[in-house]
């Protein structure tokens, strides 16, 4: 989980990342998480309340690990919004800059892995899990993949070029650099497996 940092910086729609260090998981007498934090950066109660709800529906799932808490995007208002889109099963994907996770040396996303998605303040919205990562040239982003990402039929591929492009135009900026048509973008599709009751 180190530079979670970073990654909030250079993946739009990707996710800030709670810093879990010196966080002592426990399980209290019904078996639920429960948390003794030493650092000032905590994990709001209603992550591990979600992933409790969660394990006890799916007891196969007992023993993984609590997943990280992330919300979409660098804002209350996109955060928010994308936490409903999420819910709601519209929002179904992700894309990330790829030059940004090897140049920081972030592990790319892997099949399998489930996210809590909360919203800007850290309130868990829903549990997702990836069902495929793939690296496409920003030009070859499909209609059906921005679709997937905008969580909307309206234009998806205009709103997913234009929306992007800004945002790694923006990040790259810090570094000189600037966007391509050809550059790298990492595109995760999920399944929201899990919602608040």
């Amino acid at each position: 989980m180190k530079h979670l940092a970073i990654v909030l910086i250079f993946i739009l729609m990707s996710c800030k990342n709670e810093p879990k260090t010196e966080t002592k998981m426990e399980t209290d007498t019904n078996g639920d998480i429960v948390t003794e934090s030493e650092s000032e950066s905590q994990i709001d109660q209603s992550v591990y309340e979600m992933w409790n709800n969660y394990i006890k529906s799916n007891p196969e799932f007992k023993n993984q690990e609590i997943p990280e808490s992330d919300f979409f995007h660098n804002n209350r208002e996109d955060a928010n919004r994308l936490a409903v889109l999420t819910i709601n099963g519209k929002k179904k994907a992700s894309s990330g800059l790829y030059s940004l996770y090897k140049q920081y040396n972030v592990d790319i996303p892997k099949v399998g892995t489930k996210q809590i998605i909360t919203d800007f303040d850290g309130k868990a919205k829903a549990i997702i899990e990836n069902s495929s990562v793939d690296t496409i040239p920003f030009n070859k982003i499909s209609k059906d993949y921005a679709e997937l990402d905008m969580g909307t039929d309206i234009e998806p591929l205009e709103k997913w070029k234009k929306a992007h492009w800004d945002f790694f135009e923006s990040v790259l900026e810090e570094s000189g650099e600037k966007p391509t048509e050809e550059m790298l973008v990492v595109c995760v599709t999920f399944e929201t497996i899990w919602t608040e009751k």
